[in-house]
This record gives C-alpha cells, structure tokens and sequence, in this order.
C-alpha cells in the first residue's frame, strides 16, 4: 500500500446518504407531467409495477445485485414503465431522472467528506467518482456538487453512461485509463463488499472499505475505516513513511 496518486469514491453511502427512499414520492412528481395516463394510474400502483419490473432483474437484491452487472439505465427503464402503463409525459425522460432522483431520495454529504476532500487539495491527492447507478454521469456530476459544493472531482464515471456495473472489472479499467495511472496508485473508497472492495482488488487498486461493521467476517484482510478522519490520518501515515524513508522532504 503506497502513498496515493487519486483516491476515487463510491457514491451512495459513500460519498452521500440518501436517507429514506421514497418512490412513490418521486413517480408521483413525474405524473404531473402526464398528458396521457389511458388506464388513470396513480402513482403507487405504477410503483408496484416498477418493483416488479426491479425484482425480474435482480437490480436491488442484496443478495444478487453484485451479480447483476450490466446497468439498465433510467432512461430505458422510464421509457418502458410509463409507456406499458398507457402514460406519456411532456417531457424527456433525462429530465423524468431529475424530477424523480430530487422527489424521492433526501441526500446529504456523508459526514466529514467536505473537510477530507479539502485536505486531499492540500496534498494534491487528485479524485474521482465511479458508481453504480442507472441515472446519467451529467446528473450524478450536478446532484453531487449541488450537496458538496467544494468538490474538485476530476470525473464522473456512472455506470448508466459506459454499461458496466461494479464489481465488473471493465469499469474499474476506465477509471485508471481516463487516470492515466497504474493499478498500485490508486485507493478505492466504498461501501459495499462485493461490488466495491472485491471489484477495486479484481484490478490492483487498494480498496479502503468503510463500513460501520468493522467486525464482519469476510476473507478481506484490507483497510476498513467506519468514518472519514480515519482515512485522513492514514494518508498522513503514508506521506510520513516516505518523508521517513527521505523519497520527499
């Protein structure tokens, strides 16, 4: 584990909580913008529709979603849920993204991100983001700097955009080719076991898994860290070591 170039983010629970989802909260916005809804559906029944739909692919599983690893994206999904349902909306569904994801979800900046981030400036540690999400990398780039403003992240890599999902390697490879960086110079921050901390080792970046459950059991003999401090005080144990060792001064 060595001192690092980039350190890049997960998104959920990572870089931001999204509190309590609420879907129908989010479709019920969308249908304001109805011109036609031929069967009269309200927004809780075309909510079981889109679960139903969920469940069939496997998306939400905890059990099977890192299983799941070529994304759907919301533009796609919208496409077929209000149109198999009789519905059509004055406007696209890249904007039908926005008004759901806003409606929906209550995020806020996972405690201590702002201040780390400001001390990776500092040390001209450069960051990006790759997520697992089915809206598009321009709407994960706006929805991210809306909750953290001072955010300098150099890209935005959302599955929706490029088709893979972690843990699928394929992604993990983008993010080191638009980098321009080897494997062992890059950390990986995230929540998730299987998508994140096993898809980031599949490639040779280091993962840093923060978990709130420090003691689980898993083969993972790496870094886990349960809040943001504690990567800052390890990336200070690293510059120290080679300030040590005389490679900087």
């Amino acid at each position: 584990m060595q001192f690092p170039k980039m350190i890049l983010f997960d998104y959920g629970e990572t870089l931001v909580h999204e509190g309590t989802f609420d879907g129908i909260k989010g479709i019920e916005e969308v249908l304001k913008y109805a011109v036609k809804n031929k069967y009269n559906k309200t927004a809780r029944e075309i909510y079981q529709v889109a679960e139903t739909i969920n469940e069939d692919l496997g998306r939400f599983d905890p059990k099977r979603k890192h299983l799941f690893q070529f994304e759907v994206t919301s533009v796609s999904f919208y496409s077929y849920l209000y149109e198999s349902q009789g519905i059509s909306l004055s406007i696209p569904y890249e904007e039908v993204e926005t008004i759901f994801w806003n409606a929906s979800a209550n995020g806020v900046a996972m405690k201590g991100i702002r201040e780390l981030l400001e001390f990776l400036k500092t040390k001209k540690i450069r960051t990006g983001v790759v997520s697992n999400i089915s809206y598009r990398g321009e709407t994960l780039k706006k929805h991210i700097h809306e909750l953290i403003p001072n955010e300098e992240f150099e890209f935005f890599i959302a599955s929706s955009d490029y088709v893979f999902r972690k843990p699928n390697k394929r992604i993990f490879e983008l993010a080191l080719e638009k980098a321009c960086l080897e494997p062992n110079e890059v950390w990986y921050c995230g929540d998730q076991y299987e998508c994140d901390i096993v898809g980031a080792k599949k490639v040779g970046l280091t993962p840093i898994w923060i978990s709130k459950e420090k003691g689980v059991k898993t083969d993972y003999n790496g870094v886990i860290i349960s809040a943001w401090d504690e990567l800052r005080k390890l990336v200070l144990e690293k510059e120290n070591a080679i300030i040590n060792e005389g490679k900087i001064g």
